[in-house]
């Protein structure tokens, strides 16, 4: 089974390069779903399906073609689903402050409950095996990350906060109702928030299982949008989950002869040999600019072929392991790079506002800092073909020792 996750900043076309590679996977042969974790579903209009039916379906999964579903969630549908007294108490809550009734269940939605109800779903099609392959439209950068930081956050809330704050409650509760009129939750909402953490269970090893679970990073060749390219390439790296493909969407194409792109083509140029430094070793594909909108299976037949080529399986893991890894030790954090068969002679390390530059001889790379490591001194050392920067003036590091030889 494979879940493939497509992330980028917002207008790159990453519905359209998910919904190309979920068509694809279904040609061949896979049962594919392709999930909307999008507030601003659009999945339907690409694959120009009716919206009645998708509203039809309650925000489950709807077959479009052989071996090919799309879901876009319903939050009001999943909230009564998985948050039902959550939400009550929220909108009871907002509603004593003052709000109407309709505006108090709207602003109970709070940021992360449409990341937990994607997330239950997925954790349910991979334990039963449901589908062979689950493609993932992301949000924006933010919201993508945001989405793969949740199991971690919630299980540090009910490990470290949960249960404190519910037996202070069972407490606290008669005496409060004596002295003030805001309601306290219930042990029904602390029982909702655990059946929800049990339901996730097992999604963060989903997600971080390189043979199972893979980012793909889509971009346009543009300065901008490389610069948050990068930063999300650090995130999630960050959060231990493989990126196995950088793809370059809207590249004009070679034969386009008009003087007007000229300067447009040199651009794109310069900036895919940039993302090829950046990003090295994980493979980059390009898109040709589409003459046309993509609307519809045929043009994300289209699509697909050009992305992937005839042959070539969509589902494949184009590479794995992580070209960089942050480590926390103390006050110091360690980068480990793996740049085998190089003398330290030939490596350079320095930093240049909120990047790290690595030079070996004539190659440069530019490695995005978590925040707290910037402006932090910067130690190297090679060993083993590994090169190890410190960042930041903490003592408790020990550098690992060569290995013997």
């Amino acid at each position: 089974m494979r879940v493939i996750l497509y992330a980028g900043k917002g207008g790159v076309g990453k519905t359209s390069v998910a919904a190309a590679t979920a068509l694809h996977s279904a040609e061949f042969g896979y049962k594919t779903l392709i999930m909307s974790l999008d507030i601003a579903h659009n999945l339907s209009d690409i694959f120009d399906v009716k919206k009645s039916l998708l509203d039809f379906g309650e925000g489950k999964p709807l077959r479009i073609l052989q071996n090919l579903w799309i879901q876009e969630l319903d939050m009001h549908r999943e909230l009564q689903r998985n948050w039902k007294e959550v939400h009550g108490y929220l909108s009871m809550l907002l509603n004593t402050t003052g709000f109407n009734n309709v505006l108090a269940e709207e602003l109970a939605i709070l940021p992360g409950m449409e990341e937990v109800s994607a997330l239950l779903w997925i954790n349910r099609y991979v334990r039963h095996g449901s589908f062979d392959v689950i493609v993932l439209d992301c949000a924006p950068t933010g919201e993508a990350i945001r989405f793969i930081s949740v199991p971690k956050a919630l299980e540090w809330y009910v490990k470290k906060i949960f249960n404190l704050e519910r037996n202070i409650l069972r407490v606290a509760r008669p005496i409060a109702k004596r002295v003030s009129d805001v309601p306290l939750p219930d042990e029904r909402y602390f029982e909702n928030i655990q059946e929800l953490f049990d339901k996730l269970q097992g999604v963060d090893e989903i997600l971080t299982d390189s043979d199972l679970t893979s980012v793909r990073l889509v971009a346009n060749p543009e300065r901008i949008v490389l610069k948050e390219t990068l930063r999300a390439f650090m995130y999630f790296n960050l959060y231990e989950i493989n990126i196995d493909a950088i793809v370059l969407n809207k590249m004009i194409p070679t034969f386009v002869g008009d003087t007007y792109f000229d300067q447009w083509k040199k651009m794109q140029a310069y900036y895919v040999d940039q993302a090829k430094r950046y990003f090295d070793p994980v493979p980059l594909f390009t898109i040709t600019l589409s003459d046309r909108e993509i609307i519809g299976p045929e043009r994300l037949e289209e699509l697909g072929k050009n992305l992937f080529g005839e042959e070539v399986d969509p589902t494949r893991v184009f590479h794995k392991g992580r070209p960089f890894e942050f480590i926390k030790k103390g006050e110091t954090t360690v980068i480990k790079i793996a740049i085998p068969f190089v003398e330290k002679e030939d490596v350079e390390v320095y930093s240049l506002g909120d990047e790290l530059v690595l030079k070996v001889g004539v190659l440069r790379r530019n490695i995005p800092l978590p925040r707290s490591a910037v402006s932090s001194e910067i130690r190297a050392h090679l060993r083993d073909g590994t090169l190890e920067i410190e960042l930041g003036g903490g003592t408790n590091y020990e550098p690992e020792q060569p290995s013997e030889k």
